[in-house]
């Protein structure tokens, strides 16, 4: 009798909060701000402490101590409270709430805490239900319009409201989370349940599980397009041309399964089942095979508070279509679903951001592409043509190879065209004639057989020969184009093929299929269904209208393939089938760990597991990433940070035989490795070149520039087109198509060739050659001379010619002048730092000590003239012999100072000097300073200058002194040497520089030597009779 009443009294105070529910949602919309959930919560806390309490106050007071009492009592407070919530809202009364539940509990004897409510042993259905009326119902009022937004603190508060309810009533109750999705879907949907609105009439092939696995395959390559005008509802599709190895990749997955179910060391206790569905080479189609596993096809789904157990499929096997597997991937990735493809290889799929549960086993087009790359290199091959689909298949490779063939120097592409789905023979001729037209010998393909056949159709019929085919994995192995109609032009071809792989067991696996006579063409195995009206040519009953008319055979179902040829027991070729394969056993192995996980130490929130009865697609992805196992093939399996798996591609090389039949061997393989990068093994003694020469063609737009050249790019032409331009003098190229030439290093020139850098030619006044040896003989000669005349004078040193006019002098003239000769040598040889210092120095103080002694012989001259004349005597005393050494001394000494100044301050040294000539380096001495150069110069030029003045003043005299005359013209002609000398050795590059120098000092002192002692040398050995005093005093007296 209580719990009936305490179940009314719950009931009407359900209703009694209507109005006070829609005060708070109103006041809650009109006005969302951060305090909502404090407001809820609070209000929620003393609705409960005011209901309960009341109610166990009268219970315990009422009813607990006398089941037997009047309960009128009862009613009155339970009507009060109902009629009291009906006029006052909720949340206009919250302070008075809160008053009330702080009265019941400042009187303990009459009021229970709820903490001990439960030694009433109340039914614990009355406490759900007295709690959804009362807490929820507050708690939900707004929660669609303010939980998305709430912040971390609000839900918390929230949440402590549910878990402090579940502690009171001893019961578990739905999260704050739970209640927020299930009101949300409930007010979105208006009902319980939701009706299918319609079944897609689709080929398929089925089989129940505890998890299904779902596929979508290509087993039909035309599909009907119908109607859709939108004027009548569209007819379910219709597809043509069954495609046995589409038919084969499906029952591989099939394989797969009923190959881990009898697998008792995976998933143990768990039966995988799989749904597996045409596409019909169709995305329309595909979309609603895949929409149809994500879904189900239940006809009616009954919405409860909690979902519970497994969605249709966990995971997806497929798409085989880059343009497929981008549609439906963005669907299912808003989802988390797992699609797994075997052959989807474009380079987009690898966005973690727009497809985050794509995983594929099969390598992506970025990685083809730099396989196709690598290819290219090796050959040479550095212009090619590319052709390509109107598809993400082929507009992603061209993209692939725009951007990373340059960068990796493989060459450039020499034109790109596109195959139209649509079959356009007028395209199709023009592309070829592009093809003709080309320098590019290679052909790069990135299409579907089915496009590649178009175009082979118009290269047969232009008969374009000599092209070197490159194909992608999707044509690489058709057989449909290795016919003798084609493989004129296509032996030779390289391709990259997918992984090859063996499957034990799978072809006794495909000998066993058998058809499902009970398929009614709705729902079922209509995959085997119509591989067997394909293979054996029948009909399974009831047979189309008039087909047992035209002679047709109805299916029994007994018949046996391996009495017919099929490609589908061909199990020697296993690539896209290896894939699904591995698709499967990655979805399974996953699966497999995901049931693994140990109570507690899982790796979703609070450390919890996934449970076998609630999985969820999300969950299967987490371990999905982190999946790695290795095949029975030896191959490792495991997912990169985009889904892709390691990349490993065949290549595979098109052979035509004598006997006209076709063979695709394998003759290498391009892989990437965790530790070695990327790489690329061939077999090139395997490789049949389509060609006469049987070797690699040469496909380039240029030529390679040889060592010497650099590649000059033609304007508005690829970088493989150029021209090669030999480097300039001085510059370098020593490797083939070099794009500079390299300056040689300073003391270095380039070769004739310019392809190496030689030692450049050194340059000085060389004992060597002509010039030098003709002037070394001749300063030789000089210093000969001078010994000779020396030694003339010293053998007749007491004649009178010899001692007129201070023989000392002369003999010190001589020596003079025999080191004016030797200081020449100087000049000539390598310069070195000792001779540089010792040249000019040597040369300085010769010349000033042969200057002057002439200067002091020509003063001699002059005061014994004057001293011939009355009065004059005394003018000799200043002019003995100590005074004229001495006078010799001093002048050479000054010379002797500027040189010691000179060499301190700034000496001379050795220079390398290549201005001159690029090619050459000429040694030379820098004299360091020009002023002590010039001082140089000028002291031995002023000193020459008062010589010649001197000796012009005394040219008159007798002819007793007529050696007034001699050092006239000898000063005449040093004279005139050196001012000659000045303006030509300042004007002479180089050597020349030295041998001019040379030449002004060995021309100047012959001037001298011959001048001055010629004369005395004749008189001396041919003239006798004229060396004596007499002789030598009357010629003055004669004249």
């Amino acid at each position: 009798m209580v719990h009936t009443k305490l179940k009314e009294a719950a009931l009407d105070k359900e209703e009694a909060f209507s109005s006070g529910d829609q005060a708070l949602y109103k006041q809650a919309t009109n006005k969302l701000t951060k305090e909502f959930a404090y407001r809820a919560n609070r209000l929620a806390n003393d609705a409960v402490n005011m209901g309960l309490h009341f109610i166990l106050h009268h219970l315990n007071h009422d009813v607990c101590q006398d089941p037997d009492d009047d309960e009128s009592s009862y009613r009155q407070d339970v009507d009060q409270l109902v009629h009291w919530s009906s006029q006052n809202p909720l949340e206009l009364n919250l302070l008075k709430m809160v008053e009330m539940a702080v009265n019941f509990r400042r009187n303990p004897p009459t009021l229970r805490y709820l903490t001990i409510h439960c030694n009433f042993n109340l039914p614990q259905e009355l406490l759900v239900n007295f709690y959804t009326t009362i807490v929820q119902s507050v708690l939900c009022t707004s929660i669609t319009v303010c939980f998305g937004s709430a912040t971390k603190q609000d839900r918390t508060r929230l949440q402590w409201t549910t878990r402090s309810a579940e502690r009171i009533i001893c019961a578990d109750l739905p999260s704050i989370q739970d209640l927020y999705r299930s009101r949300s879907v409930s007010s979105s949907l208006y009902s319980s349940s939701c009706q299918l609105q319609g079944q897609f009439n689709l080929n398929g092939m089925h089989k129940p599980g505890d998890v299904i696995f779902g596929g979508l395959f290509k087993l039909h390559y035309f599909p009907a397009y119908n109607d859709l005008s939108f004027t009548s509802e569209p007819q379910q599709p219709t597809c043509y041309g069954f495609s046995v190895v589409g038919f084969r990749q499906a029952q591989t997955m099939a394989f797969a399964i009923d190959e881990i179910n009898r697998n008792s060391h995976m998933l143990p206790n768990v039966t995988l089942g799989y749904s597996l569905y045409d596409n019909c080479y169709q995305l329309g189609i595909a979309f609603r095979a895949a929409l149809t596993l994500v879904s189900g096809q239940e006809e009616q789904v009954t919405l409860e508070e909690n979902c519970v157990g497994t969605p249709p499929v966990l995971g997806i096997v497929g798409e085989s279509s880059s343009t497929r597997t981008i549609a439906i991937s963005t669907v299912l990735g808003s989802y988390r679903v797992p699609l797994v493809s075997y052959f989807a290889t474009c380079s987009c799929l690898s966005d973690r951001q727009k497809f985050p549960s794509f995983f594929r086993t099969i390598p992506s087009d970025a990685f083809q592409v730099n396989a196709m790359i690598q290819i290219l290199k090796h050959f040479g091959w550095t212009w090619a043509g590319l052709i390509i689909s109107d598809d993400d298949y082929g507009f992603h490779a061209a993209r692939s190879f725009h951007s990373d063939l340059d960068p990796a120097g493989a060459g450039c592409l020499a034109y790109t065209e596109t195959l139209h789905r649509v079959y356009d023979p007028a395209e199709l001729k023009r592309i070829v004639d592009v093809m003709r037209k080309s320098t590019a010998r290679v052909v790069i393909v990135f299409a579907s057989e089915s496009r590649m056949l178009n175009l082979m159709k118009e290269v047969v019929r232009q008969n374009v020969t000599g092209l070197q085919w490159m194909a992608s994995e999707a044509w690489s192995s058709a057989d449909v184009l290795q016919t003798p109609h084609f493989m004129p032009y296509l032996s030779g071809t390289l391709g990259i093929s997918i992984r090859r792989g063996a499957i034990p067991g799978l072809r006794d696996f495909l000998l066993q299929i058998r058809p499902d006579l009970h398929h009614n063409n709705t729902r079922g195995n209509s995959m085997v269904n119509q591989f067997w009206e394909h293979t054996f040519q029948c009909r399974f009953a009831p047979p189309p209208a008039g087909w047992e008319e035209a002679g047709g055979e109805l299916c029994t179902g007994q018949e046996v393939i391996e009495n017919v040829e099929t490609e589908l027991v061909d199990v020697s070729d296993l690539r896209p089938e290896y894939n699904v394969y591995k698709a499967v056993y990655a979805l399974a192995y996953a699966l497999d760990d995901m049931l693994q996980c140990e109570p507690g130490r899982g790796p979703f929130s609070n450390n919890t597991c996934a449970h076998l009865q609630r999985l969820e697609p999300w969950q299967l992805m987490h371990y999905l990433e982190k999946v790695n196992f290795t095949t029975t093939f030896g191959d490792q399996v495991s997912f990169d940070e985009n889904g892709d798996a390691l990349p490993i591609y065949d290549i595979m090389n098109w052979v035509w035989l004598p006997d006209g039949k076709t063979k695709v061997q394998r003759v290498g393989e391009v892989k990437r490795s965790a530790f070695k990068g990327e790489e690329l093994t061939l077999d090139e003694d395997k490789i049949f070149w389509g060609f006469e020469s049987t070797q690699p063609p040469r496909s380039v737009c240029s030529e390679s520039c040889p060592p010497g050249t650099r590649m000059a790019r033609k304007k508005g032409e690829p970088e493989c087109c150029f021209d090669c331009v030999p480097c300039s003098e001085g510059k370098i190229s020593n490797t083939t198509d070099s794009m500079e030439c390299i300056s040689c290093p300073e003391d270095f020139w380039s070769s004739p060739q310019r392809d190496h850098c030689v030692p450049k030619k050194t340059e000085f006044l060389s004992y060597h050659e002509p010039l030098g040896i003709c002037l070394t003989t001749t300063s030789l000669l000089g210093t000969f001379i001078c010994v000779v005349v020396l030694g003339i004078f010293i053998h007749h040193h007491n004649t009178p010619i010899v001692r007129a006019n201070n023989s000392e002098l002369s003999f010190l003239l001589l020596v003079s002048l025999k080191l004016c000769f030797l200081c020449s040598l100087l000049f000539i040889g390598r310069p070195r730092l000792w001779t540089c210092q010792l040249r000019h120095a040597a040369f300085g103080i010769s010349f000033v000590l042969c200057v002057s002694c002439i200067l002091v012989k020509t003063m001699v001259v002059l005061a014994v003239f004057r001293a011939s004349k009355p009065g004059g005597e005394s003018s000799l005393k200043w002019f003995g012999a100590v005074q004229q050494r001495g006078t010799v001394l001093v002048l050479t000494s000054v010379q002797a100072a500027i040189c010691t100044v000179w060499l301190v301050s700034a000496s001379p040294v050795p220079h390398k000097n290549t201005q001159y000539h690029s090619d050459k380096i000429v040694y030379e001495c820098a004299v360091g300073s020009t002023v002590g150069f010039a001082v140089l110069l000028g002291y031995i030029g002023l000193l020459a200058v008062l010589s010649f003045l001197l000796a012009f003043l005394a040219r008159n005299l007798p002819d007793s002194f007529n050696e007034a005359k001699l050092i006239t013209f000898s000063m005449l002609i040093f004279c005139a040497v050196w001012v000659a000398f000045v303006p030509a050795y300042i004007s002479s590059p180089g050597k020349y520089a030295d041998a001019l120098e040379v030449f002004a000092i060995l021309a100047s002192s012959f001037g001298l030597l011959v001048a001055l002692f010629g004369p005395k040398c004749y008189i001396i050995l041919f003239r006798p009779e004229r060396n004596t005093k007499k002789a030598i005093m009357g010629r003055g007296t004669d004249t």
